[in-house]
């Protein structure tokens, strides 16, 4: 390439594009990843990180067996494509909480058992209320992040919800001990020292951020634990299927009659439920009309999810006294 030629190349302006790119390989650390972060092929990926490093007469990364590392020019790069995409996420969030009426796709992040179990008829009802907004769901454990504005509103069962997040906190969701109601017929309870020797089923190893796992594994023998999931939306099924007994949440477990519970709810074992979004966001319309409506909603159904029903019934009246309870 002539002298000449090089010195233009190397004057062009870098586009947001080219920092993109180079943001991703250092997420990534590789090629492929990037690329599909990206939405290109691999070979265009890296194509234009030549092209860049050719551009700016520099090389960006060195190639390890480890994957790609930034030198000192590409960490600067990296740093400054960083700052460029706060800025932008700031910027669209500002725009965002302007609109003048509640309309739109709002982003929703929740997690499989609260929305099966409790929240998709509420969502129906502020559809049908609200036609001009569009709800898209986002199922997942882990937290979305409402700053990149993966989504709008999260919905979730946490006694620490993040510090950067405002929201409220419409109920403190419920667990109790559960199992077939077909093979407890007897009137009164069975003791607790009967149930360690039973059959468990319970949630993984990466659920025990919830107390009711780690209570679980404090009292009950690993082999007695038969079945474990990875999400709370089967374990129902398993405990009404006749494979153990476990603990659930109050929301599921007294709306199925083939359960049949053991106790009162165990204070050290609920969570919080919050409605979460972010402070650039409270009060976008969408987003405070869609807050506001579920914040009454589940207000209504605060006994279902606290766990406020007699003992050893589903569906009982709610204050009716207690017949009896673990010890």
């Amino acid at each position: 390439m002539a002298e000449s030629e090089r010195m233009n190349q190397a004057a062009k302006p870098l586009a947001w594009d080219d920092f993109r790119l180079i943001k991703a390989i250092a997420d990534k650390r590789a090629l492929p990843a990037a690329a599909a972060a990206l939405g290109v092929n691999h070979s265009t990926v890296f194509r234009r990180l030549g092209q860049i490093e050719e551009a700016l007469g520099t090389k960006l990364f060195e190639r390890h067996r480890s994957g790609y590392v930034a030198t000192p020019a590409g960490e600067e790069m990296i740093q400054l494509a960083g700052r460029v995409d706060d800025d932008i996420t700031a910027f669209s969030r500002k725009l965002a909480g302007q609109e003048i009426k509640p309309a739109g796709e709002l982003r929703v992040a929740t997690n499989d058992s609260l929305l099966v179990d409790l929240l998709t008829p509420l969502f129906a009802r502020f559809l049908a209320q609200c036609p001009d907004i569009r709800l898209d769901i986002l199922i997942g454990n882990q937290a979305a992040n409402l700053s990149k504005r993966d989504a709008d509103v999260a919905i979730r069962a946490t006694d620490n919800p993040p510090e950067t997040l405002v929201g409220r906190k419409p109920a403190r969701i419920a667990w109790a001990l559960y199992g077939r109601a077909a093979d407890f017929p007897d009137a009164e309870l069975p003791s607790r020292e009967s149930l360690w020797e039973r059959s468990w089923v319970s949630l993984g190893d990466q659920f025990t951020m919830l107390s009711a796992v780690r209570y679980l594994a404090r009292h009950v023998t690993p082999e007695r634990v038969v079945y474990k999931l990875n999400t709370v939306l089967g374990l129902a099924e398993a405990v009404e299927a006749g494979i153990g007994i476990g603990f659930l949440p109050c929301f599921i477990g007294d709306t199925r009659p083939g359960l049949r519970r053991f106790g009162e709810p165990d204070p050290d074992l609920a969570a919080d439920l919050w409605l979460l979004t972010h402070p650039d966001m409270r009060h976008t319309p969408r987003v405070r009309l869609f807050l506001d409506f579920l914040a009454v909603e589940l207000g209504r159904l605060k006994p279902l999810v606290e766990g406020e029903r007699p003992i050893g019934r589903t569906a009982a009246p709610v204050g009716a006294p207690a017949e009896s309870q673990l010890p």
